[in-house]
C-alpha cells in the first residue's frame, strides 16, 4: 500500500506516540491543580510551549493550544473582528481559496454586517502582494491568507504579504496548517500577526493543535469555562496529546531541510511523469509549492472513479481537500484557479510522505496513466472530445 494523502492527515511518528503513550501513564493530573500529579503535567504542559514557540520563533506566552486548525482559524478571524468592530472597521481581505475553516467563519461575519473581500487567484495559484496594498482600506481590519494551499500545495509570499500588514498597520493572520515542520515559517520574520497550526498534518496526533498571537491583541474566547490558556480557551488541557504534538514538531522540523530535499525531488518525478498524459495539466506553481504536493486535472474522466480503481492498486490519494470529500461539487480551490467544472472534475491530490521511495513514486505514475487511459476508453465525454463534437480545454 502506498500512502500519498499527507495533506488530509499524517501517520502519528513512533516518537510521538511514545511520548502520547507515556505521559498517558505518568501525567494523568489535572495541570490546573497544585499537587504534585498536577504540577507534573503542568511541566509538561509549559515544555511543550516552549518547544512549539521555538520552531516558529515566537515566544511561549503567544503560543494558545486548541483542538486543532479548525479552531486557531475560527479563533484569530472572530478575534480580529472583534477588535475591529469595537475600532469602527468591518472589512477583511481574504482569498478565494482558503480553507473552509477560513470561508465559513468569514461567511458567519458577513451575516453578521462585516464586508468580506475575496481576492482573485492566479492561475498559478499565487496571490501578489500588490493585490494586498490594493484591497486595503482605511476600514480594513483583519488580512487572513493561508501560507500554503491544501489542495495545490502553492506556498505564497507571506513575508511579503505580511509586510504589506505591517505598514498599513492591518492585523494579519494565516492559516500554516500545510507549512509548518515541512517549509521555514519564523512569525517574526515573516510579519504574522497570528497563526494557525494542527498537530495531525506534522506526525502529531489528531484533535491538537494551536494558535499563535503576537503580544498584545487580545484574544475572543471561543469556549467560556475555567482560565487555562491563560484565560482564553477554557477546558482541562489534554496533555498527552500536546506533549506528543511537541515531540512531533520538534522531530519533523528538526528533519525538514533534509525531508524537504527528497521529496522535492520524488515530487517532481511524479510531475514529470504525469505530465506525460495526454490532456492533462499541474495545478499551481511548478516552482513556489510543497514539497510533497502534486495536483493534476485529467480532462475527460470523474477523479472519484479515479481515486478507487487506484485505491484497488494499493495507491491511496485524494481528489481535493479531506474535509470535503463527500461533496459532489469541483473544489472551489480549482474553481478559483480558473479551472472549468468539467475539468476540476477530473482532479487528483498526491501528497506524499518522506517515506515514498523511487519504485513507489514510478509505480504511482505507471498506475495513474493506465487508469486515466481505462477510464477515458468508456467516458462519452471523452468520445465526444475525441470526435471533435467538443473542444479540449487542456
Amino acid at each position: 500500500m502506498i500512502y500519498a494523502d499527507n495533506a488530509a492527515t499524517t501517520r502519528m511518528s513512533e516518537a510521538a506516540i511514545q511520548t502520547m503513550t507515556a505521559l498517558m501513564n505518568d501525567c494523568w493530573g489535572n495541570p490546573s491543580s497544585l499537587y504534585m500529579h498536577g504540577q507534573k503535567s503542568k511541566e509538561i504542559l509549559e515544555k511543550a510551549r516552549e518547544d512549539v514557540a521555538s520552531v516558529i520563533g515566537a515566544s511561549p506566552r503567544e503560543i494558545y493550544f486548541t483542538s486543532g486548525g479548525s479552531e486557531a482559524d475560527n479563533q484569530a478571524i472572530l478575534s480580529a473582528a472583534a477588535l475591529g468592530l469595537k475600532n469602527g472597521k468591518k472589512h477583511i481581505i481574504s482569498t478565494a481559496f482558503e480553507h473552509h475553516a477560513v470561508l465559513h467563519t468569514l461567511e458567519k461575519l458577513k451575516k453578521l454586517g462585516f464586508e468580506i473581500e475575496l481576492l482573485d487567484v492566479h492561475e498559478n495559484g499565487l496571490i501578489d502582494p500588490s493585490q494586498v496594498e490594493a484591497a486595503i482600506r482605511e476600514d480594513t481590519c483583519l488580512v487572513t491568507i493561508m501560507f500554503a494551499n491544501n489542495e495545490i500545495g502553492t506556498i505564497q509570499p507571506i513575508r511579503e504579504i505580511g509586510a504589506v500588514c505591517r505598514k498599513k498597520n492591518v492585523l494579519f493572520h494565516t492559516d500554516a496548517v500545510q507549512a509548518i515542520a515541512h517549509i521555514p515559517v519564523n512569525v517574526v520574520e515573516d510579519n504574522i500577526d497570528m497563526l494557525s497550526a494542527s498537530g495531525h498534518k506534522f506526525h502529531g496526533p489528531k484533535g491538537v493543535g494551536f494558535l499563535y498571537a503576537r503580544k498584545g491583541i487580545r484574544l475572543s474566547n471561543l469556549i467560556e469555562g475555567g482560565a487555562q490558556e491563560k484565560g482564553k480557551r477554557a477546558g482541562t488541557e489534554n496533555v498527552p496529546g500536546i506533549g506528543a504534538m511537541a515531540e512531533a514538531l520538534t522531530e519533523s522540523a528538526g528533519k525538514m531541510e533534509e525531508n524537504a530535499a527528497y521529496m522535492s525531488k520524488m515530487r517532481d518525478r511524479l510531475i514529470e511523469g504525469l505530465k506525460k498524459i495526454p490532456h492533462s495539466a499541474l495545478n499551481g506553481d511548478p516552482v513556489h509549492r510543497l514539497p510533497g504536493n502534486v495536483n493534476f486535472c485529467f480532462e475527460g474522466i470523474e477523479g472519484e472513479s479515479l481515486l478507487l480503481l487506484l485505491d484497488d492498486k494499493g495507491i491511496q490519494a485524494s481528489s481535493g481537500s479531506a474535509c470535503t470529500s463527500g461533496s459532489l461539487d469541483p473544489s472551489h480551490v480549482l474553481l478559483a484557479i480558473g479551472r472549468v467544472h468539467d475539468v476540476a472534475h477530473g482532479s487528483l491530490r498526491l501528497s506524499i510522505g518522506e517515506g515514498i521511495t523511487e519504485e513507489e513514486t514510478d509505480y504511482i505514475i505507471r498506475s495513474v496513466t493506465e487508469v486515466v487511459e481505462y477510464l477515458r476508453g468508456f467516458s462519452p465525454i471523452w468520445r465526444d472530445l475525441m470526435s471533435g463534437k467538443k473542444e479540449f480545454i487542456l
